[in-house]
């Protein structure tokens, strides 16, 4: 078993020779949440086939994998975020693995070694899974809980764009059937809070709720386990592959909530101005699964003063239960509630909120447990791998942090969005310096927090950003309707490029590690498409932006995101900023010359000619075919080194001294 390309050390993550890396890369990719070739949510479903479908061509088929993995590798990216999810692997019932997909994922993450790519595998789920709409985990999980999800729409208890969007009309966004961005308002309905909540607290709060004799959490985690660990098997031999994510932004359910008090604010997921966002309390969701109709507290809109406006809206008029036939609500069998006579009475407002060792935490009684049995399933398969971890980032927001009790060589795996422009979906490229400088400071404040989780995980431990990246479609698409027009050239994607390059600003001050959403190679520049998963479009290419004539290969905003960055260093990095007005990179770090491995920047061909100029005596040498230039020092001590670029550049050679 060859050794791990990359491994941590304390808040760093170092490559073999010791040198601090800098891990700079893509989500790989948007469309892997829904079954290939036709699973996109742009695509009518009633998720009947939920047993057959195959994930095998997802993020893209092997014969094209080549091509895909140059041109990631070729923008400088070295690791990507490899989407999979459980349904992929497990879709065809418990314990009845796709082979065929893990075989095919195998294979993918083989190839990627050609082109220097480093990999995690990111077990993907939102909102639950594709039948509550997102994805994730596989339908027949429904069943097991004795959810018929055939009936979540009508019951409302889930929002779900296959049921609420008429494919049949040209309108590409129907804002009134199913508005932008809204999939996440899910996490507050009553599926997801029944399956979070059974998922993370089962034994705690319904220990008489059995599956084939175990508890619900212990058959839900264990086949979630059982699905990592028949991935985790078919690529342990591969170096490139560093670990393994424990699961993406996983849900609360109802764990803390008393069960009638205050509802969450509907802030928690965006401004209330821009979507329509019910206040659910546990006990409304109860109600409605159960088949009882409830009113709702609704923002509507804003005043001119920008108050939320709210309105009482009915949810499960037709009393619709989400329950199977013959399957008794396990919430109501363990006490926090009860219907009689068609009358719903609170029996135990603290029952979400009852622990084993007294209040019930999610981080200590729920998350510690999840994250070391994530740690032991890989483990298991091979001891070095990291663990790339994360918490609900809403929690974040609230304060909450990740547990004492983590496992070692875990790895700070947050993510971050600016989120007013996420879900406004609106990018002022003309804004003033002062304006630029605010949003940095905000954005620099944002990642310097998520940073702050990492160094007081176990210690200090390194952080990279999961997630980040901006929708391509802001302004009302305009960019989409300039390419169509014929338009080409930076200035179709000035203001994805200003968003990203200001993103990338922070996380090089801060000397930080990312994976940026997405690439998806299916992408359309399609207000109804995107990345064909609820029509989120953030994938840097897209395959309508090819073009042989012009030599363009697919990448949107490239002068955003291709950039210089320090991938390693002789010694430990200090500091690196790339100033594109005035077309000069510097780096800080403390050289040392007992690691016998240069510094390697990553230097993107466009830029032309380098000088280097370097506070003490280093050999550096500029291989342009291979966009990296390699600075070796020869003495120990603080090394500050600046590089020029473009035609006027004093030192034109690929070799010299400093």
């Amino acid at each position: 078993m060859s050794k791990l390309w990359i491994g941590v050390q304390q808040n760093r993550f170092v490559d073999g020779a010791g040198r601090h890396v800098i891990l700079r890369g893509l989500n790989v990719g948007g469309d892997t949440k829904v079954p290939y070739p036709d699973g996109g949510t742009h695509h009518p479903s009633d998720f009947s086939d939920h047993r057959t479908v195959s994930f095998v061509g997802r993020p893209f088929p092997p014969d094209e994998a080549d091509t895909h993995f140059g041109r990631i590798a070729g923008w400088g990216f070295n690791v990507m975020r490899l989407l999979v999810n459980w349904e992929a692997v497990e879709h065809a019932g418990p314990g009845l693995y796709d082979r065929d997909f893990i075989e095919h994922i195998g294979q993918l993450c083989e190839r990627a070694q050609a082109f220097g790519l480093s990999i995690f595998i990111d077990f993907h789920q939102d909102v639950w899974s594709r039948m509550s709409g997102g994805s994730g985990a596989p339908g027949w999980v429904f069943e097991k809980l004795g959810l018929d999800f055939r009936k979540f729409d009508a019951a409302g208890a889930a929002h779900v764009m296959q049921h609420r969007y008429d494919y049949s009309s040209p309108v590409l966004r129907q804002e009134e059937r199913y508005p932008m961005m809204s999939w996440a308002l899910n996490y507050l309905m009553p599926v997801n809070g029944i399956v979070w909540t059974a998922f993370f607290a089962g034994a705690t709060l319904t220990p008489q709720w059995l599956i084939d004799g175990r508890n619900v959490q212990d058959y839900l985690q264990q086949h979630y386990f059982g699905a990592v660990r028949a991935m985790a098997e078919r690529v342990r031999d591969l170096p490139n592959v560093l670990g393994f994510d424990s699961l993406n932004e996983p849900g609360q359910g109802w764990i803390g909530q008393r069960l009638s008090g205050s509802p969450q604010e509907e802030s928690t997921f965006g401004p209330p101005a821009l979507r329509q966002a019910p206040a659910w309390t546990p006990l409304d969701g109860l109600k409605v699964a159960r088949g009882l109709s409830v009113s709702l507290s609704t923002v509507t809109g804003t005043t001119p003063d920008g108050e939320p406006v709210r309105a009482q809206v009915p949810v499960n008029p037709g009393r619709v239960s989400i329950w199977l036939p013959g399957v008794a609500d396990p919430f109501e069998q363990a006490g926090a509630w009860k219907l009689e006579n068609g009358e719903a009475a609170a029996l135990d407002e603290d029952f979400f909120c009852r622990g084993p060792q007294g209040p019930l935490r999610l981080d200590r009684d729920c998350m510690a447990p999840f994250f070391n049995g994530v740690a032991r399933t890989i483990r298991e398969v091979r001891p070095d791998w990291l663990l790339f971890a994360e918490i609900n980032p809403h929690s974040i927001i609230r304060g909450g942090t990740f547990p004492a009790d983590m496992p070692p060589a875990t790895v700070n795996a947050s993510h971050w969005y600016d989120m007013v422009l996420l879900w406004s979906k609106r990018f002022d490229a003309g804004m003033t310096d002062a304006q630029r400088k605010e949003l940095k400071e905000r954005y620099r404040f944002q990642l310097g927090y998520l940073r702050s989780l990492g160094q007081r995980l176990n210690g200090g431990a390194p952080t990279l950003i999961g997630e980040f990246g901006i929708p391509y479609d802001v302004n009302d698409g305009e960019s989409f309707k300039r390419w169509a027009q014929g338009e080409r050239g930076a200035g179709v994607w000035e203001a994805q490029s200003q968003a990203l390059a200001l993103t990338y600003e922070v996380l090089d001050e801060l000397l930080l590690s990312s994976t940026q959403w997405n690439y998806t190679a299916s992408n359309r520049n399609d207000l109804r498409i995107g990345d064909g998963w609820n029509q989120e479009d953030l994938s840097v290419y897209s395959d309508d932006q090819r073009s042989a004539g012009d030599g363009l290969d697919g990448g949107r905003a490239v002068e955003g995101f291709c950039r210089p960055y320090v991938r390693c260093t002789q010694g430990v990095l200090s500091l690196m900023r790339y100033d594109a007005a005035v077309h000069s990179y510097t780096l800080e770090f403390a050289a040392d010359p007992a690691i016998d491995a240069p510094t390697e920047i990553f230097v993107p061909a466009g830029l032309g000619a380098i000088s280097v100029e370097s506070s003490v005596a280093v050999e550096w040498q500029h291989d342009a075919g291979a966009q990296r230039l390699s600075i070796r020092a020869t003495q120990a001590g603080p090394l500050k080194v600046t590089l020029r670029f473009g035609g006027d550049a004093a030192v034109q050679n690929s070799r010299g001294h400093g």
